[in-house]
């Protein structure tokens, strides 16, 4: 099967979020390919309050430590580039049971609740969360397009 070549996707929220769909469209078995394994992966689009993006980047590359302990993969994060208050935070589990699991351990936990939670949300408008079942090549290209 010959396939078309896919243009450059820009970097920031939409460019991942089309990434996203790109990939996920592109994991589905099909008569040429077996289905491959999946990973769980959370797109989390947050619209900022404006003028607190630089202050909600900070908070979360000082909570990606907290994240890890929890062993939750961060793929990838970062400010979008379509207008100045929009944020996207990309995270993978191996499952949507891990992801549930992972989730209350890290926001229940106290070093969460009681360290940069009043302030994280403090700066958030709103958000958005989709999860998406992807193959592992799909998430090594999410990692690539969102690196900093």
């Amino acid at each position: 099967m010959r396939r078309k070549p896919i243009a450059p996707v820009p970097r920031g929220a939409l460019g991942v979020l089309a990434c996203a769909a790109i990939a996920l469209s592109a994991s589905h078995a099909s008569p040429e390919r077996p289905r491959a394994a999946h990973t769980t992966v959370e797109i989390r689009s947050y619209n900022l309050k404006p003028g607190t993006r630089s202050d909600f980047h900070r908070l979360v590359v000082a909570t990606l430590p907290m994240l890890e302990r929890r062993r939750i993969d961060v793929v990838g994060y970062g400010p979008s580039a379509h207008d100045s208050t929009s944020y996207v935070l990309i995270r993978a589990f191996k499952s949507l049971e891990e992801r549930e699991q992972r989730e209350a351990e890290f926001y229940g936990s106290r070093e969460w609740r009681e360290g940069p939670r009043e302030r994280v949300l403090a700066l958030i408008e709103s958000y958005t969360t989709i999860v998406l079942a992807l193959d592992s090549a799909s998430v090594a290209g999410l990692r690539e397009a969102t690196r900093r």
